[in-house]
């Protein structure tokens, strides 16, 4: 399994190795004990698995807040999509910061999001599917929302001048400029 750092502390590129022949392949996507080794203590309890239709579909940028704050381990099981996290932890060096990856079929990338940090994706294809990992179950009272297109956050969706498909939650949400975030850096990860 490869795990490698990215430019914001906490967040991590994982590509889990591949074993084809002539009728597929085969992948282990998770793995405690491996991600252990790594020093990615995290235990999940929920996954989900969402489908979008149609191109650019774009969902974010989402958190949930503590106590039931969570951790992501994010995949696409069909099609293509660009992944986003944003550090929204009041304190962090990297504050108001994104990365940003491609997460497709075919190249079984992963993108941990740890809590303290919003997340969304925007689909490179139709009816493309994205499955991930949630270390707390969701809890509607606790979720908030960021703008996907805050100039102050500054988002490279690569959309090239479509006009993404939104929720009217993701439409509405707030900008960072006086976000009270519930998160606070503890001075690492």
């Amino acid at each position: 399994m490869k795990i490698e750092p990215t430019p914001l502390p906490g967040v991590m590129l994982i590509t889990p190795p591949r074993f084809g022949d002539h009728r597929g392949y085969f992948a282990e996507t998770y793995s405690l004990p491996k991600l252990a080794e790594a020093g990615i203590d995290t235990v999940f309890v929920q996954d989900n698995h969402s489908l979008s239709r149609v191109t650019p579909t774009l969902r974010g940028l989402h958190f949930q807040a503590p106590p039931r704050a969570q951790d992501k381990l994010v995949r696409c099981g069909r099609g293509a999509l660009f992944d986003v996290a944003v550090d929204i932890r009041k304190g962090s060096p990297t504050y108001g910061q994104w990365f940003g990856a491609e997460l497709t079929e075919e190249n079984g990338a992963q993108l941990l999001v740890p809590a303290g940090f919003a997340h969304g994706f925007v689909t490179r294809v139709p009816d493309t599917e994205i499955v991930y990992k949630c270390s707390d179950t969701y809890a509607p009272e606790t979720e908030g929302a960021l703008l996907w297109d805050d100039p102050d956050i500054g988002i490279d969706w690569g959309l090239e001048g479509a006009e993404p498909v939104l929720s009217e939650k993701d439409a509405a949400a707030r900008r960072l400029a006086g976000f009270d975030s519930p998160f606070t850096w503890e001075g690492s990860a």
